[in-house]
């Protein structure tokens, strides 16, 4: 008997403990999203769009490239190096299709001050030019870029350890308002750091706790020193970039390439620089000897890390916010699915690997993803194509930039920033939708700009969480009924034997942040289980225990829902009389659960919605103009559900 027990306990063993191929898989196409769509790439149809996407791209990647490399005081070649190896590594480990991983305005800014504080410019005159180190640089550039290399490894490092913690379920604390909020507040500091480069005047680095405003303070003392020649060529440089970028925009549908602007801009103006000599004649700032190359692998300064700390977490957080937000933002878009911890994972790795290579910090910047999507890109092959021009340039085309003025760089950073920068706009859909939300994003900007971007997401987080916790105890729920779910089968007049469903669901809860995922994961669980099943009246008892709209914990809609049985037609009420309140968050998730039961061939109606959630879903997307979506009580939503198809009559009623 004994022995028969060890037997049995000994295959239990080996069978908990034996991998098996097909779990190792499933495992690699988990970690390794480029195995799930690369063996599924239709050259015939993605090609020729990824190819001139990418083109597109890597034109955006080599000036923006060098544009943050200065922004990150480093030498501008090393923004080169930032737009070619986090790109491969995003590409093979990232699961948003459309996001373009590179240099960053943000992540260069936070990396800078660690740059100025541990390498000052005050140092360069102690240190040699010579021509046997690494790519010819001084050994004060070299400095430069170990610190900053520095920063990208530790950050990455922290985004790898987030990713093992499993922090990426946590991400539902990062609402919408405190992100738009964070981002505009980081964009207009990275602005204020390029007035120096338009006005053409020299400003020491200025940083630290209401730096923002010292900035200034200093400009306007020394306004006798500006440059009317960088001036000038500045604001020419913007108003050629807007208007061109904006008919670009406009006209996209009847051009079959777009413009780059960019490239023709840096073309010019180095041209122009160069004829007329003005870094001479006008005083003009130049980028200077552009090295040819990739010199060889070294791993970052690990002396300086302790020092880092600071900007190493805010590189990891401010930089994977940004590029989460991108993410998700093309998954919705484009009908699939991004796994939040994944992007720590990719992103913490695109920083760690080419930290050895001489890269700044780098994430998802909104510009290049925005560009993706206007030439139509299908997957990451656009990035990888793009990385392969970028690689052209840096061994043969780079040495020709070296007379472009720096001022004409900085225009190209600022331009780059509208996207973040007319988030100012949301104020207003904020302001209407959720007050709460309004003064979020405010204080999270001013927080923002005062101190700096992961001081100011951390007090938005903070703020978001303190109001909600303050708001749950107050809210009225109407759990006295206690009705989950509830179905009515109904025939037509015209088809006898065609059973239309009408399903009368109840949310208990006020819907916010915490619940918005929740509530959408419950609510498709139903429809899916209603189109896979074809179950009596009898039966409908079977599934109520499924109905979790009334939690508060958050959930991931992973499953893929099935679609909807052709003979078969759908009606959903939903009881909002249990929601108290909401915020920006919970009304998107409401309106966007609309959408995909409308896709699925479900009609929603609403019940019992007050006036201010009718406001606010006007302002989020408002779900249906041409019919009344919106009713005072389930009655009235079940009458129009009868006149508007006909139906004859109810085979059996549920108490509402």
């Amino acid at each position: 008997m004994t022995g028969a027990k060890r037997k049995k306990k000994g295959m239990l063993w080996s069978k908990m403990h034996t991998p098996h191929c097909e779990d190792f898989k499933q495992w690699c196409r988990r970690r390794l999203p480029i195995l799930e769509w690369a063996p599924h790439y239709n050259l015939k149809e993605n090609l020729l769009p990824d190819t001139m996407s990418g083109i597109m791209l890597a034109v955006q990647q080599v000036t923006q490239g060098l544009a943050f490399a200065s922004l990150s005081s480093v030498h501008p070649v090393f923004g080169l190096y930032g737009s070619l190896f986090p790109a491969i590594i995003y590409a093979i480990f990232g699961m948003g299709r459309h996001v373009a991983t590179g240099t960053f305005a943000l992540t260069s800014l936070i990396s800078a001050n660690a740059v100025e504080r541990l390498v000052p410019l005050s140092s360069q005159n102690l240190s040699t030019q010579s021509n046997t180190s690494t790519l010819g640089l001084s050994d004060f550039e070299l400095q430069r870029i170990g610190v900053a290399a520095a920063v990208s490894f530790l950050g990455g490092v922290i985004q790898v350890a987030m990713f093992a913690l499993q922090l990426g379920r946590a991400t539902f604390l990062l609402t919408e308002p405190v992100i738009s909020a964070m981002t505009t507040g980081a964009a207009t500091h990275v602005v204020t750091s390029q007035v120096k480069y338009l006005l053409g005047m020299k400003m020491p680095y200025i940083s630290g706790p209401l730096g923002f405003f010292y900035i200034y303070t200093y400009v306007f003392e020394n306004i006798k020193f500006v440059r009317l020649e960088a001036l000038l060529l500045s604001l020419l440089s913007i108003v050629v970039l807007v208007l061109v970028k904006e008919l670009n925009e406009q006209f996209k549908s009847k051009i079959k390439v777009v413009l780059p602007v960019d490239l023709v801009l840096i073309i010019a103006a180095s041209f122009a620089c160069y004829c007329t000599n003005m870094e001479i004649t006008y005083g003009l700032e130049v980028v200077g000897h552009i090295p040819e190359g990739i010199p060889p692998p070294r791993a970052p300064p690990m002396n300086v890390l302790s020092a880092v700390i600071t900007e190493a977490f805010g590189v990891a957080l401010v930089g994977y916010v940004a590029s989460l937000a991108l993410a998700q933002g093309s998954a919705k878009k484009y009908k699939y699915s991004v796994d939040d911890n994944q992007e720590f994972l990719a992103h913490g790795l695109s920083n760690v690997i080419p930290s050895f290579f001489f890269c700044i910090p780098s994430a998802a910047a909104m510009g290049r993803t925005a560009g993706l999507y206007s030439t139509g890109a299908k997957t990451q092959v656009a990035c990888l194509i793009s990385c392969i021009l970028v690689l052209i340039v840096i061994y043969s085309v780079g040495p020709l930039l070296y007379w472009l003025p720096m001022c004409v760089l900085a225009s190209i950073i600022v331009v780059g920033l509208k996207g973040m920068l007319i988030q100012f706009r949301d104020l207003k859909k904020y302001w209407n939708v959720d007050k709460i939300d309004w003064g979020i994003w405010v204080t999270t900007y001013v927080f923002t700009i005062c101190f700096a971007a992961n001081v100011g997401l951390l007090f938005g987080v903070v703020c978001t969480l303190a109001i909600v916790i303050g708001r749950f105890p107050r809210a009225k729920t109407l759990s006295i009924k206690n009705m989950k779910e509830m179905e009515l089968k109904v025939k037509t007049e015209t088809d006898g034997e065609t059973l239309r469903q009408v399903k009368i669901i109840s949310i208990n809860n006020p819907l916010v942040f915490l619940n918005a995922k929740k509530f959408h994961t419950d609510l498709m669980n139903i429809i899916q289980k209603e189109n896979v099943s074809n179950q009596l009246l009898d039966d409908i008892s079977k599934c109520e225990q499924n109905t979790l709209l009334n939690s508060l914990s958050n959930g991931n809609c992973n499953d893929d829902v099935s679609q909807p049985c052709l003979n078969e037609k759908s009606f959903l009420i939903l009881d909002c009389s249990g929601v108290t309140f909401f915020d920006y968050s919970g009304v998107s998730m409401l309106v966007e659960a609309y959408n995909d039961c409308k896709s699925r061939s479900v009609d929603v109606s609403l019940a019992h919605c007050t006036a201010s959630l009718i406001k606010a879903m006007k302002y989020c997307g408002n779900p249906d103009s041409e019919k009344p979506v919106s009713f005072d009580s389930v009655s009235a939503a079940l009458s129009n559900i009868y006149s508007s198809k006909n139906l004859s009559k109810l085979s059996d009623h549920g108490e509402v």
